[in-house]
């Protein structure tokens, strides 16, 4: 392409993006953002990963486990006149199912809400295709002359079986390729699939025993690019699997006996081995020192390093004399190898060509690698080049159920396979013959192993064996959808001790626009628990061959020699691994990026040209988190057709949006808005979709985000928006969620953010709309407390209903278990003892409506001797039965489960927020003629204390509520004017909100005050009050911390029987902890008696006897008096008198220490004195 050819495009493309305007670019951002969540939804990282382990992964697990030989036990008592037999045992093609269901002995569809409502889990078989070949060992005497080995054996197959067999079930995600939910909805059966299903389910999840499990994504750190560490200075070729680890550490040599002046020397860290990296220079062919030197090719005329590598040099001498000469290289190598604690089965030549850089095919290019590594370490080491830092991004990637279930599995097979080996040996030594393979496969070590991995959140460590890391397996939170969400685009960065991290918990600038900055949890895991910005996508591993594309694209290929040098030549680095070199490197980076961008190469490859270090690094890899971004250059091609045709996709294609990854953004110059880039578009090459796509769902929907506290918008992200009460789910009916909560009147905002709706999910939202005044009320709303209007909660403002389910199982009457006749526990109704059972009927379960109270069984549950094993409603527990369950599950248990609901009207004491982390309880409920209102009539629902904002910080509620109140009243229309002056502004989009004068002008065209405050009556007088009130709507919502839930009362109750102190929890009625610093309270305050009767009278009092005159405790015993007669009373047996015992009062706590010391032989003398 020429310079006059390039200049033409620049200029069409300034003229083109001028005409196109900021209001067209504006509206294709939009409706691009909305083409992007519906082609990807906000869950598609967690499908798109399980469903290419179901397609690739899965297969790759069995295909890795290679051909596995079983040797005979070599029993001597089972020694016979022929051979000994072997087997070989090998793994095939996998196949998966989709979920079904046994009932009845008919196969039926199995759906998750079966699995959810039958504590079941959602899995589907695997099936593995075996090869078993059986075979004697024959040794076929040879001549030692001519084949160089003594003896030569041969196989003698003596049969050989190929089947398909179960080998396990796998979990199966909801909405997945496995899933039977994902029907084509438009199939005839498509409808009767979604029945059962919520409609705003985006799935993601697994149903395990009936519970909802999410997979948090793992911050891994990056495998595929070497690391260059400062502390020691080292460079590392990092693995998955151990064998192929490989470092080069640049330390002081030890062994010298100058002790003054100790040079650096280099060392290989290979197959648990210190080898000089010289020798393995010369190990992989390299001919002499000069072509050694020529590989490393450090430009700089570095001292240090020139005796770093003489010293080098020097310590091979040392180690090996004549290592130049012939394989003597080689063969110290091999020595080294060999003389390890567990030594590599294979041949030295196998051990360099499999796992010194596999990447790699021949000895000469891994030399060629090698001398790489070793130049980066000089780089670094002279400050030419930068030390990897551990919280980029770009050298993190994220583990998503793929690479987490596959590790899972391997450690299972693994398990499966051993067991297997064991079952096979002991038939191999006998004289039978094999049993089918299915007979030595237990199918129950994967399908167990898993289920038990998701049910603890237990995981197999990343790369220590024999671990177990908590953390990676939730339980996924049904509140409301947008916690779910929240949940499900969680990420989590491991640590060994989170006091200690370093700058891991601070935002880095690699966060930009793929991690939200603000939705952190506060706490120990702030800033190590991350949540995925709005248009975040994480990669998945490319499987389509690149490397020939990269060919035509001009790479050339890597010599496969050590003298040829490459000067001037850029390397090129696929995944880490060196696949060629090219003369040109920008030109070679703008084709491979047109090609990208004209889909010819896959969409999600990550292309980075660094300059500085002289590479181009290509990633095909999975785990990588991307972002779109609009291309300026091909932003003209929107004005050829319209923007409502395209769909993502088709975005794509044109070129006009594409995938940018981490690394390569550092060579982007990207504009923040529309805004910005029509100001100075040549200095752009890409452009934002919104800066309000930076956060995460729950902060790119608070309104005026921008205008708050930075802490408050946290509150709201991570804490209110989670306890908010919506509507959980549309199918409530089948499910029996331990605990729900639910709206009665949920409401969606006035206010619009560009998040809402591009995500067109009014289901974010959890709340409603209430009138706010700013306003002191009596004094009741001081605090953080609000004061609410009577008169609109009864109307059924903030109403809502919680249902909580008791579930209970028995063994089923055909189960194979059978206790004794009359142990096996049904359900049923007994004359319990420990509770009501008037709402039972003659099977256990209450009737459907009826009105349960706290020590009323719930399910009645009994043996035929009388045992009582029913469930009973603890303190506080009360409710309407709302629905009655009674199935069975895949453990062969009948199951049951019943639903009490419970309306909750708003009381005092209860927690309600808005959307910007003002949380209040309710401090009063006035009724409503005693509120102030305004000349229209309007009275309040909420007021709140002007105090909450000052410190706090947060105009932005101000904000919200002028905003919605002119939006919510209708515009004045003037005569003349056009219908564009009286549009209604809605959005309050953070970063892109409207300005104050914006909203002030609305609110004076729809009539109000500019600044919102209106003039109010006194309720109680009627009197003009003197002030302006600030009155406007504000969404608000109400949180599941209710006071009916935490009240806690107690005169006496029950006592634990050991310390006789009253027990703890609430719902067994138990008392309030008076701790240490309540007690230091008291003493300060120098109430001795209040103190006197909260820890002794009210808690433990006992009375015990003490012989005043041996200073131990007496006993009360029975015994004959002097008179002769019997009497029972205390007695000191050491002094044998009774005369000098005194009565005491202690807390039970200090006898029961005086006894238990007693018990080991430690006594107390205790002090009294008369009072």
């Amino acid at each position: 392409m020429t310079d006059t050819d390039m200049e033409e495009i620049e200029a069409a493309m300034e003229v083109d993006l001028r005409d196109i305007g900021e209001p067209f670019l504006q509206s294709f951002c939009k409706k691009a953002a909305t083409s992007f969540f519906d082609e990807y939804g906000l869950v598609s990282h967690q499908l798109n990963s399980y469903n290419f382990f179901v397609e690739h992964g899965l297969q790759s697990v069995f295909e890795s486990s290679g051909e596995m030989l079983v040797e005979p036990s070599f029993d001597p008592t089972k020694n016979k006149d022929h051979e000994w037999r072997y087997a070989t045992v090998k793994f095939g093609e996998v196949s998966v199912d989709k979920p079904t269901l046994y009932s009845d002995d008919k196969e039926l569809v199995f759906l998750p809400w079966h699995a959810r409502l039958q504590n079941m889990t959602y899995s589907a078989r695997m099936k593995v295709n075996v090869d078993v070949e059986v075979f004697v060992k024959k040794v076929v005497k040879r001549d030692k002359f001519k084949t160089g080995q003594d003896e030569y054996v041969e196989k003698q197959i003596l049969s050989k079986k190929t089947q398909d067999i179960p080998i396990g079930r796998i979990p199966v995600m909801v909405k997945s390729v496995l899933c039977n939910t994902t029907e084509k909805e438009k199939g005839k059966n498509g409808e009767s699939y979604r029945k059962g299903e919520c409609a705003f389910d985006q799935g993601g999840y697994f149903v395990i025993k009936g519970a909802e499990k999410v997979f948090i994504a793992q911050e891994q750190i990056c495998t595929k690019r070497l690391w260059i560490s400062n502390s020691p200075w080292t460079v590392s070729y990092r693995s998955e699997t151990k064998r192929n680890r490989f470092i080069v550490r640049l330390s002081e040599n030890q062994k010298a006996e100058d002790f003054k002046r100790r040079e650096k020397v280099l060392t290989v860290y290979f197959l648990s081995t210190e080898i000089p990296v010289w020798l393995l220079f010369f190990a992989l062919g390299v001919a002499s020192d000069k072509e050694a030197v020529d590989l490393i090719a450090f430009d700089g005329g570095d001292a240090s390093i020139t005796n770093s590598v003489i010293a080098s040099i020097q310590e091979a001498d040392l180690v090996c004399e004549d290592f130049r000469h012939g394989r003597n290289a080689l063969a110290y190598v091999e020595n080294q190898i060999k003389s390890t604690k567990f030594p590599p089965g294979e041949s030295v030549d196998d051990c360099l060509s499999l796992f010194l850089f596999p990447g790699l095919k021949s000895l000469k290019q891994k030399a060629r690698f090698l001398g790489y590594m070793v130049r980066c370490l000089f780089s670094a080491y002279a400050g030419k080049r930068k030390c990897e830092n551990r919280d980029n991004f770009r050298n993190k990637r994220i583990e998503l159920a793929g690479e987490l279930l596959e590790r899972e599995l391997r450690v299972h097979l693994a398990h499966a396979r051993r067991t297997m080996t064991k079952a096979m040996q002991r038939h191999l030594t006998g004289d039978g013959d094999l049993k089918p393979i299915e007979h030595y496969l237990d199918a129950s070590i994967i399908t167990n192993g898993l289920s038990r991995a998701f049910s603890t959140g237990a995981w197999s460590h990343p790369f220590r064996k024999m671990e177990r890391v908590s953390g990676v397996v939730a339980n996924l939170g049904r509140a409301n959808p947008l916690q779910t969400l929240i949940d499900l685009r969680r990420t989590r960065q491991q640590v060994l001790y989170t006091g200690r991290v370093g700058d891991a918990r601070y935002p880095h600038p690699s966060h930009w626009g793929r991690v939200c900055f603000l939705s952190t949890p506060d706490g120990e895991n702030c800033g190590l628990v991350k949540n995925l910005s709005l248009l975040g996508v994480v990669s998945t591993q490319i499987m389509e061959p690149v490397v020939e594309k990269l060919f035509d694209s001009g790479m050339e290929e890597l010599v496969d020699d050590t003298s040829t040098p490459l000067c001037g030549k850029h390397k090129v680095l696929l995944n880490g691994d060196w696949v060629g070199v090219c003369s040109d490197s920008d030109y070679f980076v703008a084709e491979l990026k047109s090609r990208r961008r004209h889909s010819e190469l896959p969409r999600q490859m990550e292309i980075k040209q660094d300059k500085d270090d002289k590479e181009v690094r290509i990633f095909t890899d999975a785990g990588r988190l991307l972002r779109p971004l609009m291309v300026v250059e091909n932003l003209h091609k929107l004005k050829q057709s319209k923007p409502s045709q395209y769909t993502f996709e088709h975005l794509l294609d044109q070129g006009i949006l594409e995938l940018i990854g981490i690394e390569e953004e550092e060579d982007c110059t990207t504009a923040w808005g529309t805004k910005q880039l029509l100001k100075e578009q040549k200095s752009y090459t890409h452009c934002e979709l919104d800066l309000s796509f930076l956060l995460g769902v729950s902060c790119a929907i608070v309104p005026f985000a921008n205008h708050d506290h930075g802490r408050r918008v946290l509150y709201q992200s991570q804490k209110h928006c989670q306890q908010a009460i919506g509507f959980s789910s549309t199918n409530p009916n089948i499910r029996c969620d331990t605990l729900t909560q639910q709206l009665f009147y949920p409401q969606k905002p006035l206010f619009k953010t560009m998040a809402s709706e591009c995500l067109q999910k009014d289901v974010l939202f959890n709340g409603q709309n209430a009138i706010v005044a700013v306003n002191v009320h009596l004094g009741f709303n001081q605090e953080d407390s609000i004061v609410m209007n009577k008169a609109s909660l009864e109307r059924g403002m903030f109403r809502s209903e919680q249902i909580r389910s008791y579930k209970a199982d028995v063994d089923s009457k055909d189960s194979e278990k059978r206790k004794k006749m009359d142990e096996v526990v049904q359900f049923g109704k007994t004359h319990s003892k420990i509770g009501r059972v008037d709402s039972l009927d003659d099977d256990g379960f209450p009737f459907v409506g009826a009105n349960m109270h706290s020590g009323d069984i719930v399910i009645g549950r009994c043996t035929e001797s009388g045992t009582d094993h029913s469930v009973k409603l603890k303190h506080t527990e009360r409710g309407i039965v709302q629905k009655v369950v009674l199935s069975s599950n895949d453990d062969g248990k009948n199951y049951a489960a019943v639903s009490l609901r419970q309306v909750r009207s708003p009381c005092l004491g209860d927690k309600f927020s808005s959307m910007h982390g003002q949380k209040g309880v309710l401090g009063y409920i006035e009724e409503q003629e005693n509120f102030a209102f305004t000349t229209q009539g309007i009275v309040p629902d909420i007021v709140i204390n002007p105090h909450a904002f000052p410190s706090r910080q947060t105009p932005g509620q101000l904000l919200e509520a002028a905003l919605s109140k002119g939006i919510a009243c209708p515009m004045q229309k003037k005569k003349g004017k056009t219908d564009a002056y009286s549009k209604v502004k809605r959005h309050a989009t953070p970063f892109s909100t409207p300005s104050v004068d914006d909203i002030t002008d609305q609110l004076h065209r729809a009539g109000f005050s500019r600044w919102g405050n209106e003039r109010v009556y006194n309720g109680r007088t009627g009197e003009m009050m003197r002030s302006l009130i600030f009155m406007g709507p504000n969404f608000y919502q109400r949180l599941i911390h209710m006071s009916e839930d935490k009240v806690k009362f107690r005169n006496t109750g029950p006592v634990h029987p050991l310390t006789r102190q009253p027990v703890a929890d609430r719902k067994r009625f138990g008392g309030i902890k008076f701790g240490e610093m309540e007690r230091d309270c008291l003493i300060a305050h120098g109430a001795s008696a209040n103190l006197h009767e909260r820890l002794f009278t009210l808690s433990d009092s006992s009375q015990m006897h003490i012989c005043r005159n041996c200073k131990s405790a007496a006993n009360v015993i029975e015994r004959v008096a002097s008179s002769g007669k019997r009497i029972r009373g205390p007695y000191c047996r050491l002094c044998e008198s009774p005369d000098y015992v005194v009565m005491v009062n202690v807390p039970y706590g200090a006898k029961l220490l005086y006894q238990e010391l007693f018990s080991m032989g430690i006594s107390l003398s205790f002090e009294t004195n008369l009072c």
